[in-house]
């Protein structure tokens, strides 16, 4: 989906925090966000039609969007895709069947306290429910953070789940978004994490890397470098616009300081649906550092319905992409579903027929 003819928004006219410098920028930026609609869309320049259409959508899922992110939109353009990310439309409010508000089973998975433990060898911490950015899609924009997460409070009975338990290896920093905490709270959870002998990965996922790349500061580098154990890092970018120069030199930080680098899309409709937009991110990435992992079918989470992508069009797309790129380039075409053992990752070569698990 290309629109060639429309500008984007310039970027703000304010000096990027160097790497060098530590302090409470992204904070600031954090704050800053836009919250209300009518900003949204005189910053964008849209036009009445799309002031009568979405000024006055209600939804419930409150709009949170980071000024740097908007700046990459393109000014004028109702079906800008990362715009489209973002909105909150009528279409949010529709009852449709199949989808609820715990698409993934999280509150099955949940042994409270913020730990989920789906997976073998693997758990899951709720550290906050903040976030850089409130995407439409999100799974768990109806998740229950007030009784669920690893915050301050509950931090030591979360970590006490971990700890007792020999077989996770592998503990995963979710949320929300982790990067929404302070570098002294990431800091205090990662000294948690090194006195637990047997974690030796730590994963971090995370749309706040990509949204508000003020967020990769010196503070954060240094954490990552002092690691004792090996550290992953996920992004979630949907779209090659959304990875501009700042967010290169940020991720480029982040990999010399010794992240292995993953990202992980959503297939959203008028998103991303298509063939050289689903080659044009991967490409990016990989010039970037970063190797394409997942392509998540949508968490039929209520509220999302209007960016499914039904399975046969998604499975022809993953096809077409795989015959114009070197298969390490090609990600992994995913379903997540409640009480399932692990992803199931629907093939990519044109004679398969059925899901297979990996």
């Amino acid at each position: 989906m290309h629109h060639a003819s429309v500008e984007p928004l310039r970027a703000p006219a304010r000096k990027r925090a160097s790497l060098s410098q530590t302090g409470h920028g992204w904070q600031q930026a954090m704050r800053e966000s836009v919250t209300d609609i009518h900003t949204l869309l005189d910053l964008l320049a849209l036009d009445d039609t799309a002031r009568a259409a979405f000024a006055h959508v209600r939804t419930g899922f409150p709009l949170r969007v980071p000024r740097s992110y908007i700046a990459r939109m393109r000014r004028g353009d109702i079906n800008d895709p990362l715009l489209r990310q973002v909105l909150p439309v009528e279409a949010e409010n529709a009852d449709v069947a199949g989808f609820s508000m715990d698409a993934v089973g999280d509150h099955a998975s949940a042994l409270g306290d913020g730990v989920l433990h789906k997976y073998h060898g693997r758990a899951l911490l709720v550290t906050t429910g903040a976030c850089a950015v409130h995407c439409r899609y999100c799974f768990r924009r109806h998740f229950d953070y007030a009784n669920q997460h690893a915050g301050a409070r509950q931090g030591d009975a979360a970590l006490a789940h971990v700890a007792a338990d020999p077989s996770i290896n592998e503990v995963i920093l979710s949320g929300g978004d982790p990067l929404s905490l302070s570098n002294a709270r990431l800091e205090a959870l990662g000294e948690s994490l090194d006195a637990i002998e047997h974690v030796s990965r730590i994963r971090i996922h995370t749309r706040t890397a990509v949204v508000l790349p003020e967020r990769i500061d010196a503070g954060l580098i240094d954490w990552v470098a002092r690691r004792r154990q090996q550290c992953v890092i996920v992004i979630h970018a949907n779209h090659a616009q959304e990875l501009d120069d700042d967010v290169a030199a940020r991720l480029a930080a982040l990999r010399e300081a010794g992240a292995t680098l993953l990202n992980q899309a959503v297939l959203l409709k008028n998103v991303n649906d298509d063939v050289d937009t689903l080659i044009e991110l991967s490409e990016r990435l990989f010039a970037l550092g970063v190797m394409p992992y997942y392509l998540h079918m949508l968490d039929r989470v209520a509220g999302s319905a209007h960016f499914e992508v039904a399975d046969a069009q998604a499975r022809a797309l993953i096809n077409r992409v795989a015959a114009r790129l070197p298969g390490y380039l090609v990600p992994r075409l995913a379903r997540e579903s409640a009480g399932d053992a692990a992803k199931q990752v629907l093939g990519h070569d044109a004679g398969a027929s059925s899901a297979h698990r990996r």
